[in-house]
């Protein structure tokens, strides 16, 4: 069985990425390791930031390790909050700040297209690679459901009526676009076992 280190302390991301891995594959995470302290994210892109938390975890724990980078670019805002998805609304990332903020800056706005894009930073036998996975979609007028978290009250995918938060988890999984770049990783590391 393969150990594989995940950088976050986010449980429902570590939620979320376990109901994704096949079982030869042991998914740890920093807490999982005794490691509380935060990977610096101080890059100007998505994928940037990926590579920077990678190598900052590799560099602790010595051992094959990802770390990923999600996210939020609305159309009509050039592309924001982007790199900045987290802390939209401030240093304190607060997911309800943050969505308060995005629906009050699209109020008077008709195009609500937008996308969320993952970036996964990936030390593999001490190898960088990267996977990236997108999925299309709109941002809603109101917040709608209680699955999730972060943006999905107000994210609806291509294709579906409903936010992610109201969406059934093996749904948001399948289409998601953290579930789509854990796949591309998945599929490389099948190779490579």
């Amino acid at each position: 069985m393969s150990r594989l280190v995940f950088g976050t302390s986010n449980p429902n991301k570590l939620k979320e990425l376990r109901a994704l891995t096949p079982p030869s594959i042991e998914l740890v995470s920093m807490l999982d390791l005794g490691i509380s302290d935060e990977l610096p994210e101080t890059q100007d892109t998505i994928p940037g930031n990926a590579l920077q938390k990678v190598e900052a975890l590799y560099e602790k724990v010595k051992m094959n390790a990802f770390a990923e980078d999600t996210g939020l670019e609305v159309d009509a805002l050039y592309g924001a909050p982007g790199v900045y998805t987290a802390r939209y609304a401030g240093p304190e990332k607060s997911a309800e700040a943050n969505m308060h903020l995005l629906l009050q800056n699209l109020k008077d706005i008709e195009n609500r297209s937008a996308q969320f894009r993952t970036v996964i930073g990936m030390i593999w036998e001490g190898e960088k690679f990267t996977f990236e996975g997108i999925v299309r979609g709109e941002i809603a007028k109101e917040k709608s459901g209680d699955g999730g978290f972060g943006y999905d009250p107000i994210f609806i995918p291509e294709g579906y009526d409903q936010t992610f938060a109201q969406l059934d988890s093996s749904i948001k999984n399948e289409i998601s676009h953290r579930g789509r770049a854990v796949r591309k990783m998945l599929a490389f590391l099948e190779e490579k076992a």
